[in-house]
């Protein structure tokens, strides 16, 4: 009976600290992938903390919980960087994502949009992973849209109190605080949250209503469709003398002839 009560007292001492081993091995891989952002239940973090909550407090010093901070880090696959969005005249959102995160997933689809429209009259997209040694580098590189400005920065996600990806900031840039902050499943609910914090800081008559992301390749197009707009409300259609140093068709045309009887 001895030999049974100690054998047994053996069975449950060993599976013990195999309990205990692997606990403490879960544990280590979710910090792990808390450090990463990656959430194992994104739907369930993110709707818990769905919300962006205003900042009113008076600017003030960057290290206040309201003040902004400049961003310092690397391009994706590509050298260090810098990017100012206080002292600037307009709104910065910065979104705070990674390459892992399954929710994540529906703003990069949203940022790769020609026609997104950014809250407020005047402002730009930031995305900021973390450093290298936190997330994938090279998977980064290809998420992030073109024409979109990227950062790793894994100082930004501490200077600004990121909890997890998705999370989002908007600057205002002419006093360097935070508008509003916090997190959203899509980004249709996010863009309503942040304007409602703009809102609440009564800033939308500054701000101006939401505009559309111009992007890289049709950003020339709208400059080439503008100009003539404005050439044809002065009067000014193709065949124009003006077009010309002032030649008409006809001296354009015996212009042509002489050159070509020279020849």
């Amino acid at each position: 009976m001895t030999v049974v009560v100690v054998l047994l007292a053996i069975a449950v001492g060993v599976l013990a600290l195999l309990v205990f081993g692997l606990l403490r091995t879960h544990a280590e891989i979710l910090r792990a992938l808390d450090r990463a952002g990656i959430s194992l239940d994104d739907e369930e973090a993110a709707g818990s903390s769905a919300g962006v909550v205003p900042d009113r407090s008076q600017a003030g010093a960057s290290t206040s919980p309201a003040g902004a901070r400049d961003l310092v880090g690397t391009v994706p696959a590509g050298g260090p960087t810098k990017i100012a969005v206080t002292g600037v005249a307009h709104f910065t959102l910065l979104a705070f994502l990674s390459a892992g995160c399954r929710t994540c997933k529906r703003f990069w689809e949203a940022f790769a949009s020609p026609d997104l429209e950014l809250p407020g009259g005047d402002t730009r997209l930031v995305i900021v992973g973390q450093d290298p040694a936190h997330d994938s580098e090279s998977a980064m590189a290809e998420l992030v849209p073109p024409g979109v400005k990227a950062v790793l920065s894994s100082a930004a996600w501490e200077d600004y109190d990121v909890p997890g990806s998705p999370y989002f900031a908007l600057v205002d840039g002419s006093d360097g605080r935070v508008v509003g902050a916090g997190s959203a499943l899509r980004w249709e609910q996010l863009r309503d949250l942040l304007q409602q914090a703009l809102d609440d800081a009564g800033l939308s008559a500054r701000s101006g209503p939401p505009q559309p992301r111009a992007s890289a390749r049709h950003s020339g197009r709208s400059r080439e469709l503008r100009a003539d707009a404005a050439l044809r409300s002065s009067g000014i259609g193709p065949g124009h003398p003006s077009l010309y140093g002032g030649r008409s068709d006809s001296n354009r045309e015996n212009g042509a002839d002489s050159a070509e009887a020279g020849d």
